[in-house]
């Protein structure tokens, strides 16, 4: 077994200690990927998963909206209410933030690895969501003063 499978091995354990099911899955379909020999799938995931993902992550958050559970009256009552103006702003940052991590992560992928470790981390040990790596990217390049 190569070391690169033996990593996924290791990181879809960790998914499996820490209940996660989302870390577990992805790590044994790249695990799968490589042991069926369907590498020329991981540029196409390299250059459009993040994408997919979003996609994916947007989809879920606006289903309340599309299936009429939200209505037109309750968004326009969350500019009315300092929690949600609140919730709007920090919206907005972190949207921020995520695009200046996409950009960091682009121009500077030895920093992804470790973003990924941490995010990895924060997932298995925290009961976090693995939305991490473009945010922690947003804020690291505020710290060295990157974009």
């Amino acid at each position: 077994m190569d070391m690169t499978s033996l990593i996924l091995l290791l990181l879809a354990a960790l998914g499996i200690i820490s209940s996660n099911t989302p870390i577990t899955v992805a790590m044994i379909v790249l695990l799968l990927l490589r042991v069926l020999h369907l590498n020329q799938a991981f540029p196409w995931l390299e250059k459009y998963g993040l994408t997919l993902g979003i996609i994916i992550l947007t989809i879920g958050v606006m289903t309340p909206v599309a299936s009429g559970k939200m209505s037109l009256q309750m968004l326009g009552e969350s500019f009315l209410n300092w929690k949600s103006l609140l919730a709007i702003a920090i919206g907005m940052l972190v949207a921020y933030l995520g695009g200046r991590g996409a950009s960091l992560m682009a121009a500077n992928p030895t920093i992804v690895a470790g973003l990924l470790v941490g995010t990895v981390l924060g997932v298995a040990f925290f009961k976090g969501v693995p939305v991490g790596p473009l945010i922690a990217a947003g804020i690291l390049s505020l710290l060295i003063g990157r974009s």
